[in-house]
């Protein structure tokens, strides 16, 4: 065999070995999009959150140590429930104190106003005495304001969803002690695209699926903000279930659907 045809037949085996990996590649991705079905987008699918209509943290308003817990995450509450308590023996010596010192300015003023009438005793001993009561109360009231931050009460009804603290452990000023969550029917939020402030107003229905049920349920607008998100281009929403169900919980998410194309 000549030098040219030996060339002619490795220019021949070349083409064939780099045209194979295409051919696989094109049968592989060929297959790959044969096995992945199109996956179908509904533009009008927005996210949406459930909230508690009232939720808050309660906090420590003194630093000190607390004796008790009334509480245990998840456990309902009603209002003015104690769910916590402190040490106070200090702030309960402090306002007896304040009270046994108001007795006292009390009885002074008593007793000058009775000696002002047998002119023993001057106006402005009187006017003394009578400032003196003045501060030996409001003494009482700033001591009970103080006792009166010993307990942690509930401030509306509704559930635990998280406590900080355990008893007997020191806490100091504005530390969180335990998350509450209002009883009341949840709220939806959720953000949609400006072009939607056209045909959206209060009350206009939507649906939603929640992912956590796997369930659809009939919701309505009840908020819309007054103000555009000018980077994102969309405004926030607040909706209402129509028939609110024991199974929702505060955090769950979802998709919300219109019934209208925008």
């Amino acid at each position: 065999m000549t030098l040219q045809s030996r060339l002619l037949v490795c220019a021949v085996l070349l083409t064939v070995l780099l045209a194979l990996p295409l051919a696989t590649s094109a049968r592989t991705g060929d297959a790959g999009r044969a096995d992945q079905p199109d996956l179908l987008v509904d533009p009008n699918a927005i996210r949406v959150l459930l909230s508690p209509e009232t939720e808050t943290t309660l906090a420590a308003q003194m630093t000190g140590t607390l004796i008790s817990l009334n509480t245990t995450l998840g456990g309902s509450v009603n209002r003015g429930d104690v769910l916590a308590a402190f040490d106070c023996k200090e702030q309960t010596a402090r306002l007896r104190i304040a009270q046994a010192e108001q007795t006292a300015a009390r009885e002074t003023l008593v007793t000058k106003k009775q000696l002002r009438k047998l002119d023993a005793a001057g106006d402005l001993e009187v006017l003394q005495a009578s400032a003196a009561a003045d501060k030996a109360a409001a003494a009482v009231g700033l001591a009970q304001a103080h006792v009166s931050q010993c307990t942690v009460t509930a401030p509306f009804t509704g559930r635990v969803a998280k406590v900080h603290v355990k008893a007997y452990q020191g806490v100091q000023l504005s530390a969180p002690l335990i998350d509450l969550i209002g009883s009341g029917p949840l709220k939806l939020r959720l953000n949609v695209p400006s072009t939607m402030l056209i045909s959206l107003k209060e009350g206009t229905p939507f649906e939603v699926d929640i992912d956590e049920t796997g369930k659809s349920y009939a919701a309505r607008v009840t908020a819309v903000n007054a103000r555009v998100d000018a980077a994102a281009q969309t405004v926030e929403l607040e909706g209402r279930l129509d028939s609110p169900e024991k199974e929702l919980l505060p955090g769950m998410t979802g998709v919300a659907r219109f019934p209208v194309t925008f």
